[in-house]
């Protein structure tokens, strides 16, 4: 970040639940345009829903392989790798493995399991009786590490310090290095935990997948599919349950509708659509030149799609600046587009329409604070105060 100019950072900030008025703008004005990056570095950012579209859906013009030779070729051991940085063949092999464990038939029996974390979560909230309590730290962040633990077949005995690891790799207070070294300690205990799987597969995913696929798939990947799972899955919906809430406590009518179970599904995924907590796609690389939207980008070239600015795009509707459940548009580009979609959506619908709770602000929305730069758009902390509800999946 240092490097970086402030002027090619815009897509990175917001003001509090919107896009900055400069990405709105830009979008408007030329869907596909270059940011001003040193070390003639051409990076383009695209920011219309159709121009996203049609390069986080083509494959064969856009690479996500760091290591592809003759478009990036940093090398493969810097390669991030797993499912988000690589292209077909090896990413259809291993989306295909997976693909099964996440269907809805598949999620549906997670659902009480999902509701009982939910609720053991509100009824410590509870315990704080009419003290204000941080919703991030003790409601957010928990939830979606103790459903991974579920989806992974953690031992109970080691749940408390996966959970520590979970928090500490995303922790937007502790040093780079601190951050680092939880990644490569959870790295390391899922290496472990896989290895203990291919001995004695359990009923989770990856027994399932070690009982399925063992032949297809080694340890190290079967790692990275966990690791994966932490990432993808863990502080994207710790932003969304947070911001999310703020959102309802901001809209009375809104928080009305997420309890009547007609109307949550719409109103969570018009959240999604609205938040977008995941700012930006991961990068693309142009294989060959191509023009979207009368712009040239050459191969090589570094593209980036702004999912925020597609989704509050005027080309899909009125008023998309609006959060209203009740509209009707296309698709919304929350979890991505393409083959490359997040594999987690309904997982995540799942935990988002049992995880809302009725809530008080117990502060002024101008003390809150947010997350100045963030992939991942979200909130610091939000001191509420809880009305106990129980709801449904």
């Amino acid at each position: 970040m240092p490097f970086v100019p402030q002027p090619a950072l815009f897509p990175l900030k917001r003001d509090g639940l919107d896009p900055v008025a400069e990405l709105s703008r830009i979008r408007d004005e030329q869907p596909v345009s270059r940011l001003p990056l040193p070390f003639g570095m051409t990076v383009w950012l695209v920011t219309g829903y159709d121009e996203v579209q049609a390069v986080l859906g083509d494959t064969a013009t856009f690479s996500n392989d760091f290591s592809n030779p003759g478009i990036v070729g940093i090398g493969a051991e810097h390669n991030p790798g797993g499912l988000g940085f690589s292209d077909p063949p090896a990413h259809t092999r291993l989306r295909r493995m997976l693909t099964p464990e996440f269907t809805m038939h598949r999620l549906k029996p997670l659902a009480p399991l999902i509701q009982a974390i939910v609720d053991t979560q509100l009824d410590r909230l509870a315990a704080h009786g009419d003290r204000p309590v941080d919703l991030v730290g003790e409601f957010a962040l928990p939830i979606p590490s103790l459903i991974i633990c579920e989806l992974l077949d953690v031992p109970y005995e080691d749940r408390a310090d996966f959970q520590r690891l979970s928090m500490a790799r995303f922790d937007l207070f502790g040093s780079a290095n601190a951050s680092l070294g939880a990644v490569s300690e959870s790295l390391a205990y899922l290496l472990e935990l896989v290895k203990r799987q291919r001995t004695q597969p359990s009923d989770g995913l990856l027994g399932r997948l070690v009982r399925a696929h063992g032949d297809e798939i080694d340890d190290q990947e079967l790692a990275g599919v966990a690791d994966g799972l932490l990432t993808g899955g863990f502080e994207t919906t710790a932003s969304m349950l947070a911001l999310g809430a703020l959102a309802l406590l901001q809209d009375p009518d809104l928080a009305a509708r997420m309890q009547d179970e007609d109307t949550i599904g719409p109103s969570v995924d018009e959240l999604l659509r609205y938040l977008t907590v995941v700012q930006l796609a991961f990068p693309r690389f142009a294989r060959t030149d191509i023009q979207i939207a009368g712009t040239m980008i050459r191969k090589g070239d570094i593209v980036l799609c702004s999912l925020s600015a597609a989704n509050r795009d005027p080309a899909l509707g009125t008023d998309m600046d609006v959060l209203d459940p009740a509209r009707s548009v296309p698709p919304h580009l929350a979890f991505g587009y393409g083959v490359h979609r997040c594999l987690g959506a309904e997982l995540t619908r799942m935990e988002l329409r049992a995880a809302y709770p009725a809530l008080r602000p117990a502060i002024s929305p101008s003390e809150l604070s947010f997350r100045k730069l963030s992939l991942v758009y979200g909130i610091e902390t939000l001191p509420v105060l809880l009305h106990v509800t129980r709801g449904g999946v």
